[in-house]
């Protein structure tokens, strides 16, 4: 059965359609897409979240118009088995086309330049209340450092934020710095990405409403293991939130039975680069280990801060981050035990 050229015209409408209302199932559900832009719960990603459906719906009557004029014209001057070979009427300097096709798309681009600048300034002028959650957010290759300076709390790869009541907002205002490169924060579902330039701060903030764990990544390639400096941002409930600030105010538990890793590690170069508060580790080039057993993952996101994994990443960081800053001290197994067994105490 043979079918015309705009039978399979349609055909092809019908199935592009199909795959994009699939797609779009797919891509508004939380669920299936921890890191998707269609479901906010902040209000700065609820701000692109509308503009961007703004943008969409203009772009989709842009679309429809002119594919529908294409169709139109495929259909209406299709060759035809009685045509006589000539073409249709022809039109010349028409005043109002050129209008037409000059004044719409001004008009267009003008109304998508307010609505952008309207919510750009709606984003980057938002004044912090008094009860703002302050932290400093120091990107590193290939890890996330958190500083909070008023709650004087040292962390790093898990950000912990409380859970923002629209009734009494609690938001987070996050001061963006780099130390080496350009990086760039997104969590999708809680702001928009905001890049970390070496010597020009930056700042965003979220309040979101919803406690669980949002996930995003370091948006601007920042060297061989850029895929993996991913972001895991903890929304707590205020009760969580203050139980999480006094246990990490806490000094690190120094436990006797386990002085033989805890000797390992402050006599080896690990001290040059790692923090344990109450010890002489003083480093400020890695994560601060103080409270390391707290936090889900390691290597900032890409394992679980499980007993092996973690003796892995100590035996050799390369193994599961090729490229790292992290170098491999060469001990031998029963040292890397001992020092493992000593960071597990690092509640």
């Amino acid at each position: 059965m043979r079918y015309s050229r705009g039978r399979w015209v349609f055909a092809f409408l019908i199935i592009v359609f199909c795959h994009a209302a699939s797609a779009l199932a797919q891509t508004t559900n939380p669920a299936l897409s921890p890191t998707n832009i269609f479901a906010p719960v902040s209000t700065p990603a609820d701000s692109i979240f509308g503009l961007s459906r703004f943008v969409l719906a203009v772009t989709a009557a842009i679309f429809t118009v002119v594919f529908a004029g294409l169709l139109y014209a495929v259909v209406k001057f299709r060759r035809r088995s009685n045509d006589d070979g000539r073409e249709p009427p022809q039109v010349y300097g028409s005043n109002q086309v050129e209008l037409a096709w000059t004044v719409i798309p001004i008009l267009i681009v003008v109304a998508l330049f307010l609505a952008a600048a309207r919510v750009i300034a709606t984003v980057q002028n938002a004044t912090p209340p008094q009860n703002a959650v302050e932290v400093t957010v120091i990107g590193h290759q290939y890890w996330w450092e958190y500083r909070y300076p008023k709650l004087h709390i040292v962390t790093a790869n898990e950000l912990h934020v409380p859970v923002s009541d629209p009734e009494h907002p609690t938001p987070t205002f996050l001061k963006l710095l780099s130390a080496d490169t350009d990086h760039s924060f997104w969590v999708p579902r809680l702001a928009g990405k905001t890049d970390l330039i070496p010597g020009h701060p930056n700042s965003m903030w979220i309040d979101p409403r919803e406690p669980g764990l949002y996930l995003g990544q370091c948006a601007q390639y920042c060297g061989t293991q850029h895929a993996k400096m991913l972001l895991r941002v903890y929304v707590d409930s205020p009760e969580q939130f203050d139980r999480w600030v006094q246990d990490q105010r806490q000094p690190a538990h120094l436990d006797a039975a386990v002085s033989k890793g805890r000797h390992i590690l402050e006599t080896t170069a690990c001290i040059n680069c790692h923090t344990v508060a109450g010890t002489v580790a003083n480093g400020r080039f890695g994560p601060d280990l103080t409270h390391l057993m707290s936090r889900d993952t390691i290597a900032s996101g890409v394992i679980r801060n499980t007993t092996e994994d973690l003796r892995v990443w100590i035996r050799n960081p390369d193994v599961v981050k090729p490229g790292c800053l992290m170098p491999s001290m060469g001990l031998s197994d029963q040292d890397v035990d001992a020092v493992t067994a000593y960071l597990e105490t690092l509640q």
